[in-house]
């Protein structure tokens, strides 16, 4: 659980991942419970199709590894993966997801998968944009001067600040009080001092 200066107010970081096995993006929040987003940090992770698979999942497992331990994220959102895209595409960004996947669960990281329209309309308000769109409006809420670049490194911003905003799945922080099902046990200590300063924020407004 990351806060500001004096820990007084919990934020919840986020990592996101836009998953694929040419360009695999990454992208570290930390958000406030006034939606106050912060960048971490963002990056992408390339391998070249000349590389056998093998060798390109351990870069990419490599990486993810060292992104989890440098920035100790409290969930990793991770982009689902969509049959409408031709199978060759399918099979890499499935095969980046489940090494990701498995790094998160290794360490006990809770894992959420959101879809890419869920990520849009959190971000820009409609679940159509553009990844132009959806570029400038990252760059507006984390305040950048500059355009994160490629348009994976925003997308795995993105994906961040949209499961820190809409917590849409089990085990997100977000999603207590929206649930029966989800318990106070089935959080960690930090999650459950991001829910409760949540919620305090809730009743205010």
């Amino acid at each position: 659980m990351a806060s500001t200066p004096g820990g007084e107010t919990p934020q919840l970081r986020v990592l996101g991942v836009d998953p694929g096995l040419t360009r695999c993006g990454l992208g570290v929040v930390d958000v406030a419970r006034d939606r106050r987003a912060t960048l971490v940090g963002v990056g992408v992770v390339g391998t070249s199709a000349d590389e056998p698979l093998d060798a390109r999942l351990l870069v990419i497992a490599r990486s993810i590894d060292e992104w989890l331990d440098r920035y100790e994220p409290e969930v990793v959102a991770v982009e689902r993966v969509f049959s409408q895209l031709n199978v060759s595409t399918v099979m890499g960004v499935a095969q980046a997801s489940g090494i990701v996947i498995a790094a998160a669960a290794r360490r006990g990281i809770p894992v959420a998968l959101h879809t890419p329209s869920e990520v849009k309309a959190a971000v820009t308000g409609s679940g159509r944009a553009d990844k132009a769109a959806v570029t400038r409006m990252v760059t507006k809420i984390l305040r950048l001067e500059a355009s994160p670049r490629p348009a994976d490194a925003a997308d795995a911003l993105a994906l961040a600040l949209a499961h820190a905003w809409r917590g849409a799945a089990p085990g997100s922080p977000s999603a207590v009080g929206r649930t029966t099902a989800m318990t106070a046990s089935a959080l960690t200590p930090a999650q459950r001092l991001w829910a409760e300063a949540e919620s305090k924020a809730r009743r205010k407004t």
